[in-house]
């Protein structure tokens, strides 16, 4: 009988290395793709660095039961909805369902520190990674943050660390992913469209913790309800941080200093005014990275260090440049109503705010109330440009203009901030249909705002 092969659907980035992965390690692929309107040649030139390449079939079009017949399981790649009907079809049919997070950890040697919330995981994962890599030289950075675990997860060793930012997509189709510290930054409404309700969202998000157990960590936002709501749920050993309050037991800010306490002992890590990071969003990152490093064994000067050298992601409030005594910040990565409050509240000045895009089906009241009369200009653009005024007049804001591109809100800004002001974009939407990504969107801005002239 030949041997069942694995079925990849998805033919981006995830499921192109999801498929390398698998040949390499000379396993049989299907690479299945729904979209008539590729080619195989389109696919096979993203295969063309694989090993193993003749270990990969290529199937465009509509699935089969042949197709389900010939595989023992599929992986899905994050962007394709866990209720399509070929995923249905493949579900009915008794095949496991893996994401591209739970392939890779079947090839995870390493120890892994795995990072989700609805906001601030680039950051707290990025600054992870600077920490572990400071103190382990084998140390990967992978998910949803650009480079897929798939792409990684065969090269680690068991001296290796791994930290990887996981968002509720990935988490949906997890089985026996199990980090050794996890993280739930915080849980706020976002991907409704996707898991229609905010129940399924959370219960997602706190899938990272699933399969953990009394010998593992789970670091968990204590100042966000819902997070603390579901902390029922955890079997690994909760580790609380707290930006508002002093913990028992935990991580939080004492007066000026973030600080440890555990067993009744408390240790200072750093002072907040050390920090380069902008906004009380940032001490919040910068408290959950600090748990997540402890606890995964690295020593605190090393993570003192690394804390107060970090500056930051690029399209998180990331200071673009100063033009006639105009402050200009890139917070493309803004992309939903709870990321863009945070990045207004941010903001040092007066604020002309560059929002809309792509609709999630969020509600934005509390982005419009976060205004908080620091908004002189809100400035639309996309498809919930509309929606997004509905919303500002409901609330009394009136101080709104439309424009067709970013190019030209940055030039309505551009010509009418006077110096002290600060120019933000910090869309609270999705970039799609007007850009390929939210960093495409980020880049174009600069691009825009460095065009300008004194």
């Amino acid at each position: 009988m030949a041997e069942k092969k694995v079925l990849v659907a998805g033919t981006g980035k995830s499921g192109i290395c999801a498929a390398q992965l698998l040949a390499r390690n000379n396993e049989t692929v299907i690479l299945f793709d729904e979209n008539t309107e590729l080619t195989t040649d389109s696919v096979k030139n993203k295969l063309e660095d694989c090993k193993n390449i003749d270990n990969i079939e290529i199937f465009i079009g509509s699935m089969t039961d042949d197709l389900i017949n010939q595989c023992k399981y599929m992986v899905i790649s994050p962007g394709i909805a866990i209720d399509k009907p070929f995923v249905n079809q493949v579900r009915d049919a008794g095949l496991p369902i893996w994401s591209e997070i739970e392939l890779a950890y079947h090839y995870e040697k390493g120890v892994v520190a795995a990072i989700t919330g609805t906001n601030g995981k680039t950051t707290t994962t990025t600054l992870v990674g600077e920490i572990m890599k400071a103190y382990n030289d084998n140390t990967i950075v992978v998910g949803n943050i650009g480079t897929p675990y798939t792409q990684l997860a065969d090269t680690t060793s068991e001296a290796s660390v791994t930290v990887a930012e996981i968002s509720s997509f990935q988490l949906e189709t997890t089985i026996d992913f199990k980090p050794h510290v996890s993280a739930v930054l915080n849980i706020t409404p976002d991907h409704l469209n996707r898991h229609y309700t905010f129940e399924n969202y959370a219960n997602c998000k706190l899938g990272i913790t699933k399969m953990q157990d009394e010998n593992d960590y789970a670091v968990l936002n204590f100042d966000d309800p819902e997070t603390v709501k579901l902390s029922d749920k955890v079997n690994a050993k909760i580790v609380y941080f707290s930006r508002q309050k002093h913990l028992e037991e935990g991580v939080y800010v004492d007066e000026k200093d973030i600080v440890i306490k555990e067993n009744g002992i408390i240790t200072k890590v750093l002072c907040l005014d050390d920090i380069k990071i902008l906004g009380t969003h940032n001490v919040e990152n910068v408290l959950a990275a600090v748990a997540i490093a402890y606890y995964m064994g690295v020593p605190i000067d090393v993570i003192e260090k690394v804390c107060t050298e970090f500056q930051g992601v690029e399209h998180r409030i990331e200071f673009v440049r100063e033009i006639n005594g105009v402050s200009y910040y890139n917070d493309s990565k803004g992309t939903n109503p709870d990321a863009a409050i945070k990045g207004i509240k941010a903001m040092p000045s007066t604020t002309f705010l560059i929002g809309g895009g792509y609709d999630k089906h969020s509600e934005y009241d509390e982005w419009i109330e976060a205004f908080d009369a620091k908004v002189k200009y809100l400035v639309l653009i996309g498809e919930t440009a509309g929606k997004i005024a509905t919303c500002a007049k409901k609330h009394g804001f009136n101080s709104i203009v439309f424009m067709d591109t970013l190019e030209e809100a940055v030039e309505f800004c551009y010509k009418n901030a006077k110096p002290g002001d600060d120019v933000l974009l910090s869309p609270a939407c999705a970039s799609w249909g007007m850009f390929e990504n939210y960093e495409q969107r980020g880049r174009l801005f600069k691009e825009y705002v460095n065009r300008l002239e004194e």
